[in-house]
């Protein structure tokens, strides 16, 4: 955590809203994202949205708990679940498949919209997930498309990725966009 926060604080003190890419090595994936999250709810005390393309909501929601972050905060956007959940929950809602980008722009949108707060964060987890279920230039498009939608929505943005498993040049593209780059390893 002592990483993580200290780098995060150092490359985002100055910036109201941001977008920040996070590089990670797979060893090191879970650990950070729980990190930022501690650091944005417990610290800053900002409520958000995740979106997970990884791990379904029940799985994330548990481990927060394990560590004291409290998931009703957070407004989840699970695109990792194929099944239809019968039982509706408040602060989820289910994609079924990182294939449907469109699906998932209407949920962030949704979403961001629907925190009271005028200061949010947005994660978006994660980048290398997205390429393997989508074309390099759809991938392409959709990171143009989500830069613009942060930048509209003024929230602090968070782009997940595994350093090593991101094509490079996805990954300069998104660097562009940034305002800041947190590398915590996984390659060159």
């Amino acid at each position: 955590m002592l990483e993580v926060k200290e780098t995060l604080t150092k490359e985002i003190r100055n910036l109201k809203d941001y977008i920040l890419l996070v590089t990670v090595n797979a060893n090191n994936y879970q650990n950070t994202v729980t990190d930022i999250l501690n650091f944005l709810i417990n610290k800053q005390n900002v409520p958000g949205v995740y979106v997970t393309l990884n791990k379904p909501y029940e799985i994330i929601e548990r481990n927060l708990l394990s560590k004291n972050i409290d998931p009703r905060l957070i407004i989840f956007i699970d695109a990792t679940s194929r099944t239809q959940k019968t039982k509706k929950i408040k602060n989820c809602l289910y994609i079924g498949s990182p294939e449907k980008l469109s699906d998932i722009s209407v949920a962030m949108d949704q979403a961001v919209k629907a925190l009271p707060s005028s200061e949010k964060f947005l994660i978006f987890d994660s980048l290398n997930t997205l390429a393997i279920f989508n074309k390099p230039a759809t991938v392409a498009r959709f990171v143009y498309f989500l830069n613009g939608k942060l930048r509209e929505w003024k929230v602090k943005g968070v782009i997940i990725t595994l350093k090593k498993e991101t094509d490079q040049t996805l990954l300069d593209e998104l660097t562009q966009f940034s305002d800041a780059k947190l590398d915590l390893g996984g390659g060159p």
